[in-house]
């Protein structure tokens, strides 16, 4: 699927990708604008953004993308002439966008900012409280956030529904329960670095008391953790990212993290915040978006993508239509 990510990120990680976006540019020497004939639904009504000119922007994965492209469509809807400058490689480039100017709008995960932006090693486990603490303290980087969605793009570990049928894991407790009492029968496929980190696989392991054999580890390509994990005995568990479209598409069953070891990634619009002050009908606009916003809705946005082949852009604005929250024509 190519996704970009930096959760992995530190400090160092962070820094060296800023540099590149420093020298190189955001990458927003070029963009196109959105042409399409849209209008009000049940949001924009009265066109609040006229006159406007505004310009949205996204890493480079289909979910940032579609989610962009929703930001970019509600504000054309509203009245204002859109520039589209998704898809730029990484976390960093889109970042930077906002907090200097360049772009006006994306929507970004409380996670990756509370971790990679602003520099704290520990996440914080209530969801809103994450995201309260990740508004206050952007503020002094000219970003402003609006309300969060309950979509959660965070880690997980999955189980094929086949598999399960015979050991009927809900949560990685009982994953952990499991390996006490069969070690034999607990394999995991995961990526390399989340294989070595405090924050991945032996993080996980410390906090749910769960012990796997270093032989019942594989460690591969995270696309390919899916379909090994659905068609294949040799890894019972996989390493997943929650939003997946390819969960269903595969049949899989995510675990649930009951012990909240994970992150919270949930994604909520990051506004440059001299924007929002000029147009502060913008949340008007977007949190009734991000409140239908779910980890179920995102799955099934990103499998129409990445299973079925579609554009983010289309599918974007079926959902938006499909949601009455704009027309066409």
């Amino acid at each position: 699927m190519g996704r970009v990510r930096t959760r992995w990120a530190g400090a160092a990680g962070a820094l060296a990708l800023l540099a590149v976006s420093l020298t190189g540019g955001c990458g927003l020497t070029s963009g196109s604008p959105m042409v399409d004939d849209v209008r009000p639904g049940s949001i924009g009504r009265g066109r609040p953004l006229k006159g406007a000119s505004l310009t949205v922007t996204s890493k480079n994965f289909s979910e940032n993308i579609i989610l962009g492209q929703m930001a970019g469509l509600v504000f054309k809807a509203a009245g204002a002439e859109v520039v589209d400058r998704t898809n730029l490689p990484g976390s960093i480039s889109a970042r930077e966008a906002i907090v200097k100017g360049d772009a006006d709008a994306m929507y970004e995960y409380t996670g990756t900012a509370w971790i990679t932006y602003l520099g704290n090693s520990r996440p914080i486990t209530d969801p809103r409280a994450q995201w309260k603490a990740v508004r206050d303290a952007d503020v002094r980087n000219g970003v402003t956030w609006l309300p969060q969605s309950t979509l959660n793009n965070t880690y997980a570990l999955a189980i094929s529904k086949r598999n399960n049928a015979r050991y009927k894991l809900k949560t990685l407790s009982d994953v952990a329960a499991l390996a006490k009492k069969d070690p034999s029968a607990v394999s995991v496929c995961v990526e390399n670095e989340f294989a070595s980190r405090d924050d991945g696989l032996p993080g996980m392991e410390k906090a749910y008391g769960m012990s796997v054999p270093a032989s019942r580890i594989q460690k591969m390509d995270a696309g390919i953790i899916y379909t090994q994990v659905s068609k294949s005995s040799s890894c019972l568990l996989g390493e997943v990212f929650t939003t997946d479209g390819r969960i269903k598409a595969m049949d899989l069953d995510v675990l649930a993290d009951d012990r909240h070891f994970f992150p919270n990634y949930n994604a909520a619009p990051e506004l440059h915040a001299k924007t929002y002050a000029k147009y502060p009908s913008m949340a008007a606009l977007l949190d009734p978006v991000s409140a239908k916003l779910t980890t179920e809705v995102a799955q099934d946005l990103n499998a129409r993508v990445d299973v079925d082949g579609r554009d983010p852009h289309d599918v974007a604005k079926e959902w938006l239509v499909e949601q009455g929250f704009i027309k066409e024509g």
